[in-house]
């Protein structure tokens, strides 16, 4: 076999362990059950002792942690994570397609000079190299791409492609790994983080429960609508990239290519046509409804459900039943 161990990726947010990061395990374990390899983890940041133990949960025996309160931005990240790819013996590495983990995937192939493939959607292998699916052309294509490296091959992926694995199934060992880090690695610093128009409601990553709008609202005042029946069933609010561009909604409302993918259990499409660009950021959702005047949108073939009528005739009696 080409590869022999896979080392995923845990990156830690304030509030612990990142959602995305729960997805690449499980995109870990479906390549390590298709190919036989083993499979540890690595969490590499600052005060990520509480990140390392979520990801010792997922039914990973082992994660190596590195934690160092300089270990906050790319430089000293990549080289860390480098020293564990050494330590641990891994092949193959994976991270969550965030922008630290889009850089870092980019910096440590540069270090380690391995294979690196982007914004993969699957994964596979023909029992000696890993087959990485992209998606390609907004999403209209997808062509695979055999990822062939000594010493490793680095993987980051589409966020959203895979369902978060569950962090409750008993604790693996945690392995401290100790980095020594100079002035080079650390000349540039994190002062703090300042969040960026996002409320204090339910964020689009942690969220069952989605409720999207488009431009069949006709007017960025009638989101009140999307909102009030977001609030009844508990679930967060998003938008379409025309929207954003309108500036009816924030950019980090925006679903789609250019925002964020989300693979909700429930994904609420109301006056959205369904274009390509918005549907491969929420295709992966459990179930989709779709609410549009006209039975001939995209967003109908996609659909688990759809209600074709006027959303503001829809909308309000939705929320209305919801809450009686």
């Amino acid at each position: 076999m080409g590869f022999k161990k896979i080392l995923v990726v845990g990156e830690s947010g304030p509030n612990g362990l990142r959602p995305e990061s729960l997805e690449a395990v499980t995109a870990a374990h479906e390549l390590a059950h298709a190919s036989g390899a083993e499979l540890a983890g690595a969490v590499i940041g600052a005060e990520a002792d509480g990140a390392a133990q979520t990801m010792a949960a997922t039914g990973l025996s082992t994660v190596y942690l590195s934690n160092d309160a300089r270990l906050t931005t790319d430089l000293p990240i990549t080289k860390a994570l480098a020293i564990v790819v050494e330590t641990s013996g891994a092949d193959v590495v994976i991270l969550a397609g965030t922008t630290t983990g889009r850089d870092v995937a980019a910096r440590l192939g540069a270090r380690l000079n391995a294979a690196v493939a982007s914004d993969v959607v699957g994964l596979d292998t023909d029992g000696t190299d890993v087959i990485a699916q992209r998606s390609v052309l907004g999403g209209k294509a997808q062509v695979a791409v055999t990822l062939k490296g000594d010493p490793a091959r680095i993987i980051s992926l589409r966020p959203g492609s895979w369902a978060k694995a569950p962090d409750d199934q008993g604790a693996g060992a945690v392995v401290p790994v100790a980095v020594e880090l100079n002035d080079n690695d650390t000349r540039v610093r994190v002062e703090g983080f300042e969040t960026s128009g996002e409320t204090g409601g339910v964020k689009l990553q942690d969220a069952d429960t989605i409720v999207a709008g488009g431009r069949g609202l006709k007017e960025a005042q009638n989101f009140e609508i999307i909102e009030r029946l977001a609030e009844a069933l508990g679930g967060a609010v998003a938008a379409s990239r025309a929207v954003v561009d309108a500036g009816w909604r924030p950019h980090h409302e925006q679903i789609g290519q250019t925002g964020q993918s989300v693979t909700p259990r429930l994904y609420i499409a109301i006056g959205i046509s369904g274009a390509v660009q918005h549907n491969v950021g929420m295709q992966g959702s459990e179930y989709i409804v779709a609410i549009n005047r006209d039975p001939d949108a995209p967003i109908f073939k996609l659909a688990s459900f759809g209600i074709v009528g006027d959303l503001f005739d829809v909308i309000p009696a939705l929320t209305a039943e919801l809450a009686s």
